[in-house]
């Protein structure tokens, strides 16, 4: 017995061993403004480079400025951590970072590359976090580039500017800047890395002209603007969309004088006089103050810059960028009882609501979102509730580019259900991860589809990295499914290739376009709710 204890323990001692065992050692490359030092990982083959700074600090005299091109640096720069998140408050509880705290002094981006000494050309996709533009991070694991990259393509994550520090507009700002406006700074944060990813890719054994973007929610929403943005749109060779596209009602650009006017507003109720006050403020002044107010963000804005249209206008003139998209969303992204407004799913109380929303379209929305049985109502309820949260903007996106391009678009629902919680006293959050649950909340009701943000870790073939769930065969199966497709689009501009089941483009005019059904058995139909999004496109007038 004691030898078996002891063969045990040391047995024990040598996986402990292995599994803190760093297997990396440094490795150089030169980018445009100098030496870089990251680590080359012999187990995985992977080179990872983290916390590249691609433009200066936003900070001082730079506050709430366009992101500046940086200065060459001497000597050799290291970047082998995450450098700091943007700033934020902790507006998602369920977001989990890897970064160096949190800092205005944040534009720095994340390179995973599987390039050998000579290799050059690969695929390149540039990742944009989700968090509302308020909150998020490139370090999350769930947006870890190593898989996609053990596939052949060079990763990117990159950091952008968030709520008062990153969208703020007021007049004086707008007085101050050569493109005479203001906000949308987050946005040109992404535009700046696009635009170090062209200069310098190459460095990773990447090719500036097969980059494709993708983000999901407010990053699927970042994908749909750099898309339209002439900044950006001749940068890129294909987008991915995840849940979200800024098209109202979801977080679609107001005009200039709205943002402007919203930031008068804002300085005026902080009780500061102007922008060189509010620049001279320190930033954790900054920071209360703006958590004070209770505000959820600043608007993207229409600042005749980034971004010259409203995007409907913009798609339907065929200004858009005119590549490949892939785009889709999750079958429940958001609970039924945020349009109940925590009302019992009876036919009484359904109807009720429909009405008071829809009081003259009410008779076609019941028949769109049927309502025969409760869980029927808690079905359609999850679907209206989906659809005004963020289905249906992504749909017109869908719908816009596909009648407004030659280019092919492919289209997916996500609708794995989650496997159960690992830790019960946790409860799932509403931004992909998970949160301490209310031991006095009611036991939520079984789900009726996928979450937002649920797919995000499948994605991008992350699922070991997150250890909330008690991950399943399935969900591994899921996951292999969706990061091959991805992967492919990247490298192809198609999600097509080997076993895949055959997912078919959406062509113009189609009135059941076909839906690639992401789920253990993952599957082409055509689509069965489109009536539901015409019906809304009238009802949004866009």
């Amino acid at each position: 017995m004691k030898k078996i204890v002891y063969l045990l323990g040391l047995f024990l001692t040598f996986q402990m061993t292995t599994e803190a065992q760093n297997n990396a050692f440094p490795v150089q490359t030169t980018v445009e403004n100098g030496v870089i030092e990251g680590n080359y990982d012999t187990k995985t083959g992977i080179q990872t480079y983290f916390g590249v700074p691609f433009a200066k600090p936003p900070v001082g005299e730079l506050r709430w400025k366009a992101p500046q091109p940086l200065k060459n640096w001497k000597g050799i720069k290291s970047t082998k951590q995450f450098e700091a998140r943007p700033m934020q408050t902790v507006v998602f509880g369920d977001m989990n970072s890897r970064s160096n705290g949190v800092s205005e002094d944040c534009l720095y981006l994340n390179v995973w590359t599987p390039a050998k000494r000579n290799t050059k050309d690969l695929p390149v996709l540039v990742y944009f976090y989700g968090g509302g533009n308020v909150a998020g991070d490139a370090s999350e694991p769930r947006y870890d580039g190593e898989s996609m990259a053990k596939k052949g393509v060079v990763v990117v994550t990159c950091n952008y500017r968030l709520n008062i520090f990153g969208f703020l507009a007021h007049p004086e700002l707008s007085a101050e800047a050569p493109y005479k406006a203001s906000g949308n700074y987050g946005m040109l944060d992404q535009a700046a890395a696009l635009k170090w990813v062209q200069k310098n890719i190459a460095a990773f054994g990447g090719d500036p002209k097969k980059v494709t973007i993708a983000g999901e929610s407010a990053g699927s929403i970042g994908v749909s603007c750099q898309m339209a943005s002439p900044l950006s749109r001749n940068l890129i060779a294909g987008a991915i969309g995840e849940s979200g596209a800024g098209i109202n009602p979801t977080m679609a650009p107001v005009p200039l004088a709205e943002g402007e006017k919203q930031g008068i507003e804002f300085l005026q109720k902080a009780g500061i006089k102007s922008i060189k006050e509010l620049r001279a403020m320190s930033t954790r002044e900054i920071y209360e103050i703006y958590n004070e107010s209770r505000r959820f963000g600043f608007p993207i804005v229409i600042d005749n810059y980034f971004l010259p249209k409203a995007l409907p206008q913009l798609f339907a003139a065929k200004e858009q960028a005119q590549i490949p998209l892939l785009v889709g969303w999750n079958s429940a992204e958001i609970p039924g009882q945020a349009f109940m407004q925590g009302q019992p799913y009876t036919h009484e109380n359904y109807v009720a609501r429909v009405k008071k929303e829809y009081p003259n379209d009410y008779e076609e929305v019941l028949k769109l979102y049927p309502h025969g049985s409760e869980k029927e109502i808690e079905r359609s309820a999850t679907a209206l509730a989906a659809d005004r949260f963020i289905s249906y903007s992504t749909w017109k996106w869908f719908d816009l580019h596909r009648n407004n391009s030659s280019q092919p678009v492919y289209r997916y629902l996500y609708s794995k259900l989650r496997p159960e919680l690992v830790d019960k006293s946790l409860a799932s959050g509403l931004a992909g991860g998970t949160v301490r649950a209310d031991a006095n909340a009611p036991k939520p009701p079984k789900a009726v589809g996928a979450p937002h943000a649920c797919e995000i870790e499948y994605a991008m073939g992350n699922l070991h990295l997150v250890k909330d769930y008690a991950w399943t065969a399935d969900d591994f199966k899921v996951s292999d499914t969706m990061l091959n497709y991805f992967t492919n689009f990247v490298k192809t501009g198609n999600p097509n290739g080997g076993k895949l089941p055959e997912w078919k483009a959406a062509k113009a005019g189609e009135s059941t376009p076909p839906v690639m059904i992401l789920d253990v058995e993952s599957r082409t139909e055509n689509a069965k709710d489109d009536a539901r999004y015409l019906f809304l496109d009238k009802a949004y007038k866009n």
